[in-house]
């Protein structure tokens, strides 16, 4: 058994599902107990801690943590000194990168960041809005928000900035959207002595490797099918382009088998046209759909 550990700092939070759900796909089951902030995986190899996205940049850049997987957002904001390995597109809704956005009540003045001059912002990400803040030349109050900050406004607060992936929650408190800050998407990020340690750089380009992977196939399927040798090239074209399926005799030589990946949501619109064509036994899997 090797005596080498990586530490490991997994999300705490709304991140949190999303991020076990994704390392169980790649092949990495990790066991969060109650009121434990030590899950553990089935490596031997990886020593788990279980911490706010918040705090995990500038844990890793002390050397606490090895490594970990946190926010862009959130490394800008404590302005950490880290390697940035990878970037992992997943949130808790969807795949798409969230949102830090400047806010305002629907009825307020206020149409652009020059208006908010003089003005009092609340926001969790203080250092990130007074840098954007500088960048335009306007000077304004930037407090710490200790959540629920869309409720804050027009009574405590001129505007906010915050954090969405839909844009819902801002919508239901009568706010609209007057800029874009940043956008930002989950980072595996590596302390820097860590990073040139050989047995932690290489551990952890292995574990990014099959979290891209799972990441990478997700929405995929195989598609299984026996085709007429005389209608291979029409397959082809029925295909989409660039795809390389796998082509193989079978013991009938007036037939090949093929195999190809590709997109979900494409086999309900070329699975007639390959059916029309004489393919036979077509089969999706691992749904093990069969298309008579």
């Amino acid at each position: 058994m090797s005596s080498n550990k990586l530490k490991l700092g997994i999300p705490k939070g709304s991140l949190e599902e999303a991020t076990v759900s994704l390392f169980a796909k790649a092949g990495y089951n990790i066991k969060i107990k109650s009121r434990s902030y030590f899950p553990s995986i089935d490596d031997n190899e990886i020593e788990c801690m279980l911490i706010r996205a918040q705090e995990i940049a500038r844990y890793v850049e002390n050397g606490v943590l090895d490594a970990g997987l946190t926010g862009k957002d959130w490394v800008q904001e404590n302005r950490a000194d880290v390697v940035e390995i990878a970037d992992l597109i997943y949130s808790k809704a969807s795949s798409q990168p969230v949102r830090w956005v400047l806010a305002v009540p629907n009825d307020s003045p206020i149409k652009s960041i020059k208006d908010l001059q003089g003005k009092r912002i609340a926001t969790e990400a203080v250092n990130m809005t007074a840098d954007y803040l500088k960048k335009y030349g306007v000077t304004a109050d930037v407090e710490f928000s200790w959540g629920a900050t869309e409720v804050k406004p027009p009574k405590l607060v001129d505007a906010i900035v915050e954090i969405t992936e839909t844009g819902s929650s801002l919508k239901a408190n009568n706010l609209r959207i007057v800029e874009t800050l940043m956008e930002s998407n989950t980072k595996f990020v590596m302390n820097k002595e860590a990073y040139l340690n050989p047995w932690k750089k290489q551990k952890v380009e292995r574990l990014v490797l099959m979290l891209q992977s799972t990441m990478a196939a997700a929405g995929k399927v195989g598609l299984m099918m026996n085709v007429p040798k005389n209608k291979l090239s029409e397959v082809m074209k029925i295909l989409p382009e660039g795809k390389k399926p796998t082509i193989a005799e079978l013991t009938d030589s007036e037939w090949m088998d093929l195999t190809v990946i590709l997109e979900e949501k494409l086999v309900r619109e070329i699975a007639p046209d390959l059916k029309a064509i004489g393919v036979e036994d077509i089969v999706e899997y691992p749904i093990n759909k069969i298309i008579h």
